[in-house]
């Protein structure tokens, strides 16, 4: 299985994510880029997920559909093409970092997904359902990890 590179310019891998990105803050969803898309790609999947959350893997970010032709967003927006789906706190689109305040800096698994036929999930959706679907149907992926502490 081939790999994708996915980046930030708002922030490195395994580095702080900025606070403006976080749900408290001004919650935004940060800035992505990325490269190596398959050719045979039809569609990207987009999901966000924090597997330290005390009640188990949160999803802050869900988006189909997006456009393998599209090399990135910029910050706030939906990835060309894309639909967001519900996240862990309810809202559709992002939803940023809100760790337990105290806790230890929380992981922030974005992964892009470049799938070879659109796939249907469910509006909302657990980080283990959209493993089950997205980890086998992958032809390429890419992972960028932020880390966030309150």
């Amino acid at each position: 299985m081939a790999g994708m590179e996915l980046r930030s310019p708002a922030f490195s891998d395994h580095r702080m994510i900025p606070r403006r990105h976080a749900h408290d803050a001004d919650n935004v969803s940060p800035p992505l880029t990325w490269s190596g898309v398959p050719d045979e790609a039809e569609e990207l999947v987009l999901l966000c997920e924090d597997p330290d959350a005390p009640s188990g893997t949160f999803v802050h970010w869900l988006v189909t559909g997006i456009d393998p032709r599209a090399g990135g967003l910029e910050a706030g927006e939906t990835p060309r093409g894309g639909r967001p789906h519900r996240n862990g706190f309810g809202e559709r689109g992002w939803g940023g970092p809100q760790p337990p305040a105290g806790d230890d800096a929380h992981r922030y698994f974005f992964r892009l997904y470049a799938l070879a036929e659109p796939v249907s999930l469910p509006d909302r959706v657990t980080a283990d359902d959209a493993h089950a679907v997205l980890d086998r149907r992958q032809l390429a992926s890419g992972t960028l990890v932020g880390l966030y502490r309150r």
